[in-house]
């Protein structure tokens, strides 16, 4: 099983893309800050839907760098198990930039360069070689 999860977005001004975003009907659902990130997560959604829009706010200004659409960040997928289908990517020739060494989350991307976040639908796996060990293949 896959299932959609969100479509991330870096922003430079949080609280109007919010208001713009409930101006087409979507619902705050919830917020998290990370002093240690220094990034601020906000989800939205429609009413009635599991789908989301992941609002990314770097407080530093980091967002303001991206250009050229740099400010679309990922998509999302639960699936059903991270380590099967990590290698049944890579065993059709896709890179896995971030390996799923936690059992949890890895970061692949699509021929022309998306980033997609798949996330073990049933929370953190135990970890598993040659998964742990690991290290990322590049950036995502």
């Amino acid at each position: 099983m896959t299932a959609f999860l969100h479509s991330m977005l870096r922003v430079t001004d949080p609280d109007a893309t919010v208001a713009f975003f409930k101006l087409l009907g979507l619902e705050e659902r919830r917020r998290k800050d990370s002093e240690q990130g220094r990034f601020t997560l906000i989800f939205l959604g429609v009413p009635g839907e599991d789908a989301e829009i992941e609002l990314t706010h770097n407080w530093d200004g980091e967002a303001e760098d991206f250009g050229g659409g740099r400010n679309f960040g990922h998509l999302a997928f639960h699936v059903d198990d991270i380590y099967a289908t990590c290698a049944e990517l890579m065993a059709a020739g896709v890179t896995i930039n971030r390996p799923p060494r936690d059992g949890r989350m890895a970061f692949v991307k699509t021929p022309d360069g998306i980033s997609i976040e798949l996330l073990n639908a049933s929370g953190a796996l135990p970890e598993q070689e040659p998964w742990a060990s690991m290290e990322n293949e590049g950036t995502w």
